[in-house]
């Protein structure tokens, strides 16, 4: 601020003859009122910089009153001072109040309109400037405008905006070429997008990065020809954003060949120590169920947040590995790292994928921790966990202790209920679901018929089959039918089965004919079974499950040469059976190991 010191220099000066002689009073006056323009012109840029909305306030306080001349060149200042401070109302209540503006004025509000999420202020700002015709719309001002037309994703102001920018001459510009790209890949516009940018005659990175980020959202297949394109053409090197966006596309393509070579080229333009592009790389090896080169991707990496760890556990998990999910989830909580509301997911889930209570309580004690942080997300997984260890009382206090539940809750505890014996109990939480007004999807009643179909329901499961049509607008798919054909199986209604199936307004598939044949072979109708494995085996001769049910029809009719011819045919035919494995808790709290055979 300008102290006493300062102005008792300044009134000493004035007085001296000799400077009175070389500067005339007036000279001297504006000399020095520039001077102290220039002082509160850094003061309040300061302020802007380290967002001091207080010391802002204050410097402005003597300029309103006169003390110092609020120039325009300050008031624009201190406009942008409020704004970066994030204070809108302010900035505001400042621009109605001058005078006189122009066209900094204009594009700093028009600006912080936009940063601060309020896009619709910025579009009516510039409108309002256009029609006031006092200061005519710069680059600056169209660019923060095209990005107000890319948050609200309105492609035909986006264009009328352009179109004002072509007028103005300002087409050269790649800023706004780049602006105006953006806009309309966010209203779903690429193939105009595209164009613009084939026309685009100095283009850079970002204009490839927008264009990029145009087909990872809506066409991701295309972005290895995009990729390849842009390294052959060689205009510009790719950067951090480009790498993070090829790489996210591959392993959404399980593209391994060509996410080996965008990892070369990664290592020689030394973009790998961004913690985005490191976390990309690790999705690109785990999405392509390669764990081991994920770890070490993971562990070059130069910085990880919760993001880089969920992802690892999730990889974990992807590929088959709960024991070494919750290994990366214990490093994650050494590391101080805090989860969020996927990693608990993630880690709920390994739990319930090897039944491990221990584990689970122990992440259901962190979530606890965490408190309102955590969402729905979590405590659907928690559900999950708690059925799969066979807690249903955990699950329902769980499922009760929330304030409310989404369609996976309802369907989690109904398919939970279902596989722990309580297949009535599952019945009532699906009527409950409905008189409270939630949404079944077709998933729910999957879960809803495996209920009927473990208790012998079959009225009810008739019944909720009809309604799936009737009454919510869902036409069943052949995993409805296997759990009705199921059901009927199972209570010994073989032919009623047979002629669900043969109703079917589709081709049934090998699950069908499967599911008829199992439930022939147990009542012991050795004909519909016959029938039933010629279409099983027509549809299918590499599912093992056909032959597997086969040779336990002949082992229980002591057939053994009909057991023998089996095991034959599956050999001739290059039928192998999966086997089984279990999880088996090591001593001294070491993972859960996967026990095969």
């Amino acid at each position: 601020m300008l102290g006493p010191t300062f102005h008792r220099a300044r009134r000493s000066l004035s007085n001296h003859p000799t400077v009175a002689a070389v500067f005339p009073p007036t000279d001297f006056q504006k000399s020095a009122a520039e001077e102290e323009e220039e002082l509160y012109s850094r003061e309040i840029h300061k302020c802007a910089r380290t967002s001091d909305l207080r010391n802002g306030r204050a410097i402005h306080a003597p300029l309103l009153k006169g003390s110092v001349p609020f120039s325009l060149f300050l008031k624009n200042q201190m406009l942008n001072a409020y704004l970066k401070c994030g204070s809108l109302e302010s900035g505001l209540r400042l621009f109605e109040e001058m005078p006189e503006r122009n066209v900094v004025s204009w594009s700093a509000l028009i600006t912080g309109f936009v940063q601060q999420g309020r896009p619709e202020g910025a579009i009516s700002l510039f409108r309002r400037m256009n029609r006031e015709g006092t200061a005519r719309p710069n680059e600056f001002t169209l660019v923060s405008t095209l990005h107000a037309c890319s948050l609200l994703r309105e492609s035909g102001l986006a264009h009328q905006v352009y179109a004002q920018v072509v007028r103005l001459g300002f087409e050269w510009n790649v800023y706004l070429i780049n602006a105006f790209s953006t806009a309309l890949i966010r209203n779903g516009r690429l193939l105009e997008a595209m164009e613009v940018f084939e026309k685009c005659q100095l283009r850079d990175i970002v204009s490839w990065n927008a264009i990029m980020a145009g087909y990872l959202e809506l066409s991701y297949a295309e972005v290895p020809w995009f990729w390849g394109r842009m390294i052959r053409e060689g205009e510009v090197k790719p950067n951090h954003y480009t790498f993070s966006s090829v790489l996210t596309a591959l392993a959404s393509l399980s593209d391994i060949e060509m996410g080996l070579q965008v990892h070369a080229q990664l290592v020689k333009c030394g973009h790998g120590s961004d913690i985005c592009v490191g976390n990309s790389l690790v999705g690109m090896y785990v999405k392509n169920l390669r764990l081991d080169e994920g770890f070490r991707a993971f562990g070059e990496m130069c910085s990880r947040n919760v993001l880089s760890w969920t992802q690892m556990a999730a990889g974990c998990l992807l590929c088959g590995e709960p024991g070494k999910a919750l290994e990366v989830f214990a490093e994650m909580r050494k590391a101080g790292i805090l989860p969020n509301e996927f990693t608990l997911s993630t880690a709920l889930n390994a739990c319930a994928n090897i039944a491990s209570l221990e584990e689970g309580v122990k992440i259901h004690g962190v979530r606890i921790k965490l408190g309102s942080d955590v969402d729905i997300c979590a405590a659907n997984a928690l559900i999950d966990m708690y059925m799969k260890c066979g807690c249903v009382d955990a699950a329902r206090g769980v499922f009760q202790s929330m304030r409310e539940h989404s369609v996976v809750s309802w369907t989690t505890m109904i398919i939970g209920c279902a596989q722990n014996g309580q297949a009535r109990e599952a019945l009532k939480f699906f009527d409950e679901m409905i008189e409270e007004g939630a949404q079944p999807n077709d998933i729910t009643f999957v879960c809803v018929l495996d209920a009927c179909s473990q208790g012998g329901f079959v009225d009810e499961g008739w019944k909720y089959f009809s309604s799936m049509s009737q009454h919510h607008g869902i036409s069943p798919r052949e995993d409805h039918y296997a759990c009705m054909v199921n059901l009927l199986g199972r209570n010994g209604q073989i032919k009623q089965a047979e002629g669900l199936i043969l109703s079917m307004p589709f081709q049934p598939g090998v699950l069908i004919w499967q599911t008829l044949l199992g439930a022939a072979l147990f009542h012991g109708d050795m004909e519909t079974a016959k029938r039933a494995s010629d279409h099983a085996l027509k549809l299918d001769r590499k599912d093992p499950s056909t032959y597997v049910l086969l040779s336990n029809m002949f082992a229980g009719l002591r057939n053994w040469d009909g057991v023998g011819m089996m095991r034959e045919l599956m050999e001739t035919s290059d039928v192998r059976k999966l086997p089984g494995s279990s999880w088996i808790v090591q001593e001294k709290g070491g993972p859960p190991a996967l026990a095969d055979g």
